[in-house]
């Protein structure tokens, strides 16, 4: 009986071979997977939902100081923001940059006025759905103001507590400074848009 080696080396170098190629294969594919994985979490928080923090107490009773904040980016790509929508916006001042969380009030193209502690948009008085005090202060609405096309009127929920578009600091929000819409509280789980509001 004869018996051919150089046959017998030859197989088993091909299954070597293909043996090294499954597994090249797999880890080509598990970090082809991986990639996916991590510009899948890039684009998701670019482009779709950031994490923030409230500071402050401008938006008490709706969100408190510290409240851990999922931003919905994709709430206005291809819409505007709607007049009692809590919006994040970025700020930026001389120092440095920051985002604010406020509720719009008043929209493009409006005009804005505060009297006797009460919101008027174009000379009517507006009905809010949720619950806040009477304004003590009105400052810079206490005169009419006509938004411009690209500009938001917003107010803290905590109206008498609250630096927003009544203050030269703050002054009205334009589209472009608007991250996005403030969608949920993780912290103390809650939906944002239905935080607050009026009994029915």
């Amino acid at each position: 009986m004869n018996f051919d080696f150089n046959y017998d080396l030859d197989y088993d170098h091909k299954e070597r071979g293909i043996k090294i190629l499954k597994i090249t294969l797999k880890v080509i594919f598990w970090l082809i997977i991986l990639a996916g994985a991590v510009v899948a979490a890039w684009a998701i928080t670019k482009y779709c939902v950031e994490k923030t923090n409230m500071t402050g107490n401008s938006m008490k009773t709706t969100l408190s100081d510290g409240d851990k904040i999922l931003i919905n980016r994709m709430s206005y790509r291809n819409s505007d923001p709607e007049r009692f929508d809590v919006i994040v916006f970025e700020k930026s001042g001389s120092e440095h940059s920051y985002y604010g969380i406020r509720r719009v009030i008043g929209l493009p193209g409006e005009k804005v006025q505060i009297k006797d502690g009460f919101v008027y948009i174009n000379g009517e008085k507006i009905e809010e759905p949720i619950n806040v005090e009477e304004m003590k202060v009105s400052g810079l609405a206490a005169s009419p103001i006509v938004l411009d096309d690209d500009e938001f009127f917003v107010l803290g929920d905590n109206r008498n507590s609250s630096e927003d578009s009544r203050f030269t600091s703050m002054g009205n929000v334009t589209r472009s400074e608007i991250i996005g819409k403030a969608w949920i509280r993780t912290n103390s789980f809650g939906i944002i848009s239905r935080m607050n509001l009026k009994s029915d």
